[in-house]
């Protein structure tokens, strides 16, 4: 049975920072591509970053570029997502998911398996 379990949200002000984790069981986790979603109250959920099964290999919301930064551990099994500069815009909550290709992560129908979610509020 695969798991995805998110932690690391909360409350913080603008300008902080928080760094999110997924822990993932149940697929080998090196051969995985990992999602991250978020919903905002009242949106769609959206796409933030990708982080593939290749060292290195990512890409982000072209408007979250260079505030957030994804990583993973394939000791752990864990990946994570640093959220820097934070605004109260990315309040909402943020989601890691499977999906079988690293292009097409950033299609939610595209997704195997979901978190069930972490919520990040940032105040002004």
């Amino acid at each position: 049975q695969v798991q995805l379990v998110e932690s690391g949200g909360g409350l913080v002000q603008a300008g902080a920072s928080l760094r999110l984790s997924c822990e993932v069981s149940g697929l080998t986790f090196s051969n995985a591509h990992i999602g991250w979603f978020r919903r905002a109250p009242g949106k769609e959920r959206e796409f933030v970053a990708a982080i593939g099964s290749r060292p290195g290999s990512s890409y982000y919301e072209e408007s979250l570029k260079g505030r957030f930064t994804g990583s993973r551990d394939n000791v752990k099994k864990v990946v994570h997502l640093q959220l820097d500069s934070l605004e109260p815009e990315d309040t909402g909550v943020y989601y890691c998911a499977v999906g079988d290709k690293f292009n097409t992560l950033m299609f939610s129908e595209t997704i195997r398996y979901w978190g069930q979610g972490t919520q990040v509020i940032v105040s002004s």
